[in-house]
């Protein structure tokens, strides 16, 4: 590839969709195509199993409006190497079952403990919510999801814990740790 393909292909790419009309995109196509393609690949706009994109002249135009809305989407989300600072997926899904029995068992006592229930509802709210951090992390550590997924689970993790959390690796507990009574 040129310089000027790469340079084509970017402006493509990062161009908003709808805003650019290609006066024959079927011409272009074989001389920008595979720019648009690695660049889409390298950028992770592309999954390597999404063969199909860019590969016929006649669909060029509707696989770069899709690419350029995807660029647009995933502008700012995390590349999908950096679920590497979190946990593995085994230990993941052993921490969301956890998450589930605790909150089945608030869910139990719930049903006996009227006297507490706006605290035990507050339980669940949390233990809810730390369930859906640890499920987007289980998500992005999911290698058969397309990496335009995984990107969009680690853009809804770093939402949910923060930015500091986020790059630093930090994820609060898997159960509202804080709600459990110390040893005396």
């Amino acid at each position: 590839m040129t310089l000027l393909e790469m340079i084509l292909a970017m402006a493509l790419l990062t161009a908003p969709p709808d805003t650019l009309e290609l006066p024959d995109a079927v011409a272009l196509h074989p001389f920008v195509a595979p720019a648009v393609k690695a660049l889409a690949l390298d950028w992770e706009l592309l999954d390597p199993r999404e063969t199909d994109y860019l590969k016929n002249p006649q669909d060029f135009p509707s696989d770069l409006k899709l690419l350029q809305g995807r660029f647009e989407e995933y502008q700012s989300a995390p590349r999908v190497a950096e679920v590497e600072r979190f946990p593995g997926r085994d230990l993941v899904g052993d921490l969301l079952a956890h998450n589930r029995s605790y909150r089945d068992s608030v869910n139990n006592r719930l049903d006996l403990d009227m006297m507490h229930a706006d605290e035990l509802r507050t339980i669940v709210a949390e233990t809810d919510w730390l369930y859906r951090i640890y499920d987007a992390l289980r998500d992005a550590r999911c290698e058969y999801f397309y990496v335009t997924y995984r990107r969009q689970a680690l853009a809804q993790l770093r939402d949910l814990v923060g930015m500091e959390g986020y790059y630093s690796g930090q994820l609060p507990p898997h159960v509202p740790l804080w709600r459990i009574p110390e040893a005396r």
